[in-house]
């Protein structure tokens, strides 16, 4: 998952499906990426602090970012689900399965403390357990990412175990913390927040 993470509580009944595919929440638009979204996404993949826990290093040539935004459009039904996160009409990140039933996200720095993290990954986690009947949710996360792990705690998410030089980025092995979310898990967690 990218980016220092930060957030709040959102329930699946704050998340209500919109045209097209989209998700709304209280102050978000989740919705299917388009191939003009290749600028905004560029901006946040390119960005090195927006990547400092990323798969990849930040992007520096927009076809990187092209071929990326190629791969998220392709996905095939049923396999996976990925949305663009909005924000007053601006694109700040990308949420969701690129593959079910790992869930990943990345945000633009500047939207960063807002608790847009929280509340796009409820929608998106509710939508995984109600409508794709996933029994579980996985997660991958760089152990220097503290703010990732303390959300995706809150979101009910337990560490299922931690992994040496998993991941090559760029010349640098990361490590990464093994988490899972269980159905039951994620909508006790919601109660209680």
């Amino acid at each position: 998952m990218g980016g220092a993470l930060c957030g709040g509580q959102v329930t699946f009944s704050n998340a209500r499906p919109g045209p097209a595919g989209a998700l709304h929440t209280t102050r978000l638009t989740l919705r299917p990426a388009r191939a003009g979204d290749l600028a905004a996404m560029h901006a946040i993949l390119g960005d090195p602090v927006a990547t400092a826990y990323w798969s990849h290093p930040p992007h520096s040539a927009i076809g990187e970012s092209r071929e990326w935004l190629a791969d998220m459009l392709a996905i095939p039904p049923g396999e996976g689900e990925d949305f663009v996160v909005e924000h007053d009409g601006a694109v700040i990140g990308k949420v969701g399965f690129y593959r079910f039933p790992e869930i990943g996200l990345i945000l633009h720095p500047r939207s960063w403390g807002r608790g847009f993290a929280a509340e796009a990954l409820g929608a998106v986690l509710a939508r995984g357990f109600e409508v794709h009947g996933l029994p579980v949710v996985t997660a991958d996360v760089d152990p220097r990412n503290a703010a990732c792990l303390r959300l995706l705690d809150r979101l009910g998410f337990r560490e299922t175990g931690r992994r040496e030089r998993t991941l090559l980025v760029g010349t640098e092995w990361c490590d990464s913390v093994d988490l899972q979310l269980n159905r039951d898990a994620f909508f006790a967690a919601q109660r209680l927040a």
